[in-house]
């Protein structure tokens, strides 16, 4: 990655940690699901609204590290309007690239490659994936608190 696709990506993440997107409750979702990440202290509620099998509305609450807002941000504007299937496949992509699976090197993320750099602080990789594990729960209909710990 070149030095300034890094600092691009660095920006992204950092505006998204800033001033978060959709981070509101969703009144009348159908799903909501609790992260929680005990080794960074990162708490949030992810909210899922789906109107015919697609995502209608998504937001999330909660507080956490800068890499954990950033990526819940970047998470509901990545979800917003496509198919739980479409959704549960990006899931899938991104925890791929965060663990540094090679497939992930293959399917283009968009602007959810900013997170790249993350699979080198396994720490951080926990971060990064709450609200996504917690959309996937919601996905599958699971209404209980997910743990990064489990």
């Amino acid at each position: 990655m070149s030095a300034e696709l890094g600092d691009l990506y660095q920006e992204l993440i950092v505006d998204h940690g800033r001033r978060p997107r959709n981070f509101r409750a969703i009144p009348g979702a159908d799903w909501k699901v609790e992260g929680y990440n005990p080794l960074c202290g990162d708490k949030m509620t992810i909210y899922v609204k789906l109107e015919d099998d697609v995502v209608k509305e998504i937001g999330f609450q909660g507080a956490g590290c800068a890499i954990s807002t950033a990526s819940a941000s970047m998470l509901t504007e990545s979800v917003k309007g496509k198919t739980r299937a479409e959704a549960e496949a990006l899931f899938q992509r991104f925890h791929a690239l965060l663990t540094g699976q090679p497939a992930a090197a293959e399917v283009p993320l968009g602007k959810l490659a900013a997170f790249s750099g993350v699979c080198d602080y396994p720490t951080r990789v926990k971060c990064a994936t709450l609200a996504w594990h917690a959309l996937h729960a919601a996905l599958e209909g699971k209404q209980e608190t997910v743990s990064t710990e489990r």
